[in-house]
C-alpha cells in the first residue's frame, strides 16, 4: 500500500514533466519556424533576421552555464536551434560571424559542480554538450571554420566527451542519452579533421585515439559507426595516426565489425582498414595476420553497395602485396562477386571491381581464372564508359588477362582486338595500357594459340569466323600470312566483309586488309620507281633527235624526230614489230606519228635512248598512253608512280579507271591500297559502292599474288 502510495504521489510530478517538455518543443519549433521564414524573405531582410537570431542564442548561450533548470532548458533549446540552422550550409558562416563557435564549445563542458541544485540533480544532463557538439559538427563541414572551431578548444571538450563511456555503469547515468553525446562528438571530429592533417594531427595529440579505439566495442552500434568514422578519417593519409589505431590493437574489433550483419557497421569497418593499409605494407601484413582477408571477400556479396566497393578496392590493396595474397584472394572465392560486379549500375562499384581484378590480373594463376568465370566481356564492355578511372581499370585488367596463352583465343573470339582498337580512350596512360595489350596479344600469335585460332576461323560460327580473320590481319607475323589467309581462307572472309551491307563491317574489312597489305614489306605501296626489268644498253643523251647515224625520222605535229632502228629494235616489242614484221613503216624512212604530241613523244625516245627521264604530273597520262602503246615497261612504271602521288579522294575512281584502260598494275595496285586506307572517308562518294564490288576481284587477285611470291618465308605452321 505505502509503495502504491508513493506512486500515485509521483504521477502528477510526471505529469507536469511531460507538459514543460512539450512547451520546450513548441517553443523550439516556433524559434526554427521563425527563422525558416526569415529565410525566404529578400536576401538583406534574411541576413539581418537569421543574424539577430544567432545574437539572441549566442546571448542565451553565454548566459546560462549553470545547473538550474531554467538555465539548462533554455540552453539546449539554444544549442538545437543553432544546429537546425547550420544544416543549411548557405546559414553556416552567419552563425560563426555572430559568435556562435566560442558558446557552442563553451558548453561541451558541464557546469561547475558547485552549482549543482541541494537535491544533487543535473537537468537535461548530456544534452546540452550533445547539442553543442552536433552544432559544432555542422559548423566544420565547411573547412574554412574548422581551424577556428579547433582554435577555440573544442577538440578537448569532444575528446573529453568520447571518454565517458567509462562511466556509463558506475554513477546509473542514463546510458542512452550517454551514448547520444559520445555519438555526436565523434561526429564533431570526424568533420573537424575531414581532409585537414594539422587537425588530424591535433587529434592523436589531445588523446583521441584511444577513447575511440575503445568504443568499437561498444554495445551501441550507433556509437561504433560514429567511431569507426572518426578513425577511418583521422587514419587517411596521416601514418602516425594509422601507428597508433594499430597499436591500440583496433584491428581485432574492426574486424568483428566486419562480419556484423548492419550494413552500416561493416561499411565503416572495411573503410577504416582500407584507409591503414593505404600506402602501409607492414600495416596491410598485420591486417591479412589479423585474419581480415575472408570476412573482406564476404562482403563482396553484401546487399550494401558502398561496403562492396570499399571491400573490392581493399582487395586490389591486399592484392598488390605479393603473389601468394592475389592467389589467396582467387581461391577464397573473390572472383565471381567482382565479375558481377562488373555488371553494376553503380559506376564506383564497376571501378572498384575492375581495380581489385586488375591487380589480381597480374598474376599468372589468376588470369585464366578470370576469364574462364566470364571476366573478359563485361571488362570489354567497361571500355565503351566516359569515366576515364573506370576505363583504365578496365584497360588495365585486360592488359593482366592478355598475357596468359591460354586465354587469347577468347579474347580474340569475343571481338576483343576490335574492341581495344576501336576505343575511344580519354586518358593517355590507358591508350598505352591497350597499346601494350595488343603488342601482348600479337607476340603469342604463334604455334598452339595461332593453331588454335586457326581451328576457329574453320569450323567456328560466321560471327567468330569473322573476328579471328580480322585480328589476325592486324596481329600476325609476315610469315604466317599465307597460311592465315590463302591455305586457310582467311581472305575469303576479309573480302566477305569488304563486300557485305554493313557499313561498319565493310569499314573493319577495308582497315584489316590495309593492315595486311602492310604488314609484309613485299606489300608496302610503291613509293619508289623500280628499275627496268629487261637489262638493256643504251645509245646515250647525245643521239636523242640527232640527224648524225639517223636511220628512220617521225613526224609528229609536222616536225621531224630523227631515230636509230637499232636502239628502237631493243627498246621494246613493238618497235621490233613495226620494223621486222609486215608493217609499211619497215622499210619507211618518214613515219607520221599522229596521236602524241611532240613534248611527250620526246619524253619516250628520251627514255629509250638514256633509260630514264624527269615524268612531271603534267605529260604523266599523256605519257603512260604513249608507253602503253609501245610496250615500254619500264616507263610505263615511271609513270604510274608519278600518277600515283595525285591520287585523292576526289580523282581515285578514274585514276581507277586510268588504271585499268592501260594495264597499268602498279597504279591499279596503289589505287586499291589507296582506297583501303581512305575507306571511311570515301564512304560518302558518289558510287563508292560500286567501286567496291568492282575492286573486289581485283583485291583478291592482289594478295593472291602478293602471299604466294616465291620469296615469301614458308609459314611456321
Amino acid at each position: 500500500m505505502e509503495l502504491k502510495k508513493h506512486q500515485d504521489q509521483r504521477l502528477p510530478e510526471r505529469k507536469g514533466q511531460k507538459r514543460k517538455l512539450e512547451e520546450e518543443i513548441e517553443e523550439e519549433q516556433r524559434e526554427i519556424s521563425a527563422v525558416e521564414e526569415a529565410a525566404a524573405a529578400p536576401y538583406g531582410e534574411a541576413r539581418k533576421v537569421i543574424l539577430n537570431e544567432v545574437y539572441a542564442q549566442v546571448n542565451i548561450l553565454n548566459s546560462t552555464f549553470s545547473w538550474d533548470e531554467a538555465h539548462r532548458a533554455t540552453a539546449k533549446r539554444a544549442t538545437h536551434v543553432l544546429a537546425e540552422l547550420a544544416k543549411n550550409e548557405e546559414v553556416v558562416n552567419l552563425i560563426v560571424e555572430g559568435g556562435a563557435v566560442p558558446a557552442l564549445v563553451k558548453h561541451l563542458q558541464v557546469p561547475p559542480s558547485s552549482e549543482i541544485d541541494h537535491d544533487n540533480s543535473k537537468p537535461f544532463e548530456h544534452e546540452v554538450e550533445k547539442g553543442s557538439a552536433f552544432a559544432l559538427g555542422l559548423l566544420a563541414v565547411k573547412p574554412e571554420h574548422q581551424q577556428l572551431i579547433v582554435d577555440a578548444g573544442a577538440l578537448s571538450h569532444l575528446v573529453s566527451l568520447l571518454k565517458r563511456q567509462r562511466d556509463v555503469h558506475k554513477d546509473g547515468s542514463d546510458s542512452r542519452a550517454v551514448n547520444s553525446v559520445i555519438r555526436r562528438a565523434a561526429d564533431a571530429i570526424t568533420n573537424l579533421a575531414h581532409e585537414n592533417s594539422s587537425i588530424k594531427t591535433r587529434v592523436r595529440m589531445e588523446g583521441g585515439i584511444p577513447p575511440l579505439v575503445e568504443l568499437l566495442e561498444f554495445t551501441d552500434t550507433k556509437v561504433q559507426r560514429a567511431a569507426a568514422g572518426a578513425l577511418r578519417t583521422l587514419a587517411f593519409k596521416n601514418d602516425e595516426n594509422k601507428n597508433q589505431i594499430v597499436e591500440c590493437n583496433a584491428l581485432p574489433a574492426l574486424i568483428l565489425m566486419l562480419r556484423s550483419d548492419a550494413a552500416a557497421i561493416h561499411y565503416e569497418a572495411v573503410g577504416v582498414i582500407g584507409n591503414l593499409v593505404h600506402s602501409s605494407p607492414s600495416i596491410k601484413r598485420e591486417v591479412l595476420a589479423a585474419g581480415a582477408l575472408q570476412p573482406v571477400i564476404g562482403l563482396l556479396s553484401s546487399c550494401c553497395s558502398e561496403s562492396q566497393r570499399e571491400a573490392a578496392l581493399l582487395l586490389g590493396q591486399f592484392a598488390a602485396t605479393d603473389s601468394d595474397c592475389k592467389v589467396h584472394i582467387v581461391q577464397r572465392g573473390a572472383v565471381q562477386p567482382l565479375i558481377e560486379m562488373l555488371q553494376s549500375p553503380d559506376v564506383q562499384l564497376r571501378e572498384m571491381s575492375a581495380f581489385a581484378l586488375g591487380r589480381l590480373a597480374q598474376d599468372t594463376h589468376n588470369q585464366a581464372g578470370i576469364a574462364h568465370n566470364g571476366g573478359l566481356v563485361p571488362l570489354l564492355k567497361l571500355l565503351d564508359s566516359k569515366n576515364g578511372s573506370l576505363q583504365h581499370n578496365a584497360a588495365f585488367s585486360l592488359y593482366g588477362l592478355a598475357d596468359n596463352e591460354d586465354n587469347v583465343s577468347d579474347f580474340i573470339s569475343v571481338g576483343g582486338v576490335q574492341k581495344l582498337q576501336d576505343g575511344e580512350f580519354t586518358v593517355q596512360a590507358t591508350k598505352d595500357c591497350v597499346a601494350k595489350t595488343l603488342k601482348r596479344l600479337e607476340e603469342k600469335i604463334h604455334g598452339r594459340v595461332l593453331n588454335h585460332l586457326l581451328y576457329l576461323m574453320r569450323v567456328a560460327e560466321k560471327a567468330v569466323q569473322r573476328r579471328v580473320a580480322l585480328a589476325l590481319a592486324h596481329l600476325c607475323s609476315p610469315d604466317d600470312q599465307r597460311a592465315i589467309f590463302i591455305n586457310n581462307s582467311g581472305l575469303d572472309l576479309l573480302l566477305g566483309l569488304l563486300g557485305s551491307s554493313s557499313p561498319k563491317q565493310q569499314l573493319d574489312g577495308a582497315i584489316a586488309l590495309y593492315r595486311l597489305a602492310n604488314k609484309a614489306t613485299i606489300l608496302s605501296p610503291v613509293d619508289a620507281a623500280p628499275p627496268s626489268p629487261t637489262p638493256q644498253v643504251y645509245l646515250g643523251e647525245q643521239y636523242v633527235n640527232n640527224a648524225t647515224l639517223s636511220d628512220v625520222t617521225f613526224l609528229v605535229e609536222g616536225r621531224r624526230f630523227y631515230a636509230h632502228r637499232i636502239c628502237l629494235l631493243a627498246s621494246s616489242d613493238a618497235f621490233r614489230a613495226m620494223f621486222d614484221g609486215g608493217y609499211r613503216e619497215k622499210d619507211a624512212r618518214d613515219i607520221e606519228i599522229p596521236n602524241i604530241r611532240w613534248e611527250v613523244f620526246e619524253l619516250m625516245m628520251r627514255f629509250i635512248y638514256t633509260g630514264s627521264v624527269d615524268v612531271t604530273l603534267g605529260v604523266a597520262q599523256d605519257l603512260l598512253r604513249a608507253a602503253d602503246q609501245y610496250l615500254l615497261e619500264g616507263l610505263k612504271r615511271l609513270c604510274e608512280y608519278t600518277i600515283a602521288q595525285d591520287i585523292t579522294l576526289e580523282n581515285i575512281s578514274s585514276m581507277y579507271e586510268l588504271s585499268e584502260a592501260f594495264h597499268a598494275i602498279s597504279l591499279r595496285h596503289r589505287c586499291i591500297l589507296f582506297i583501303l586506307e581512305q575507306f571511311d572517308k570515301l564512304s560518302d562518294k558518289p558510287r563508292h559502292s560500286q567501286l567496291i564490288h568492282r575492286i573486289i576481284p581485283e583485291i583478291r587477285d592482289y594478295f593472291d599474288k602478293a602471299l604466294t611470291k616465291p620469296n615469301q618465308h614458308n609459314s611456321r605452321l
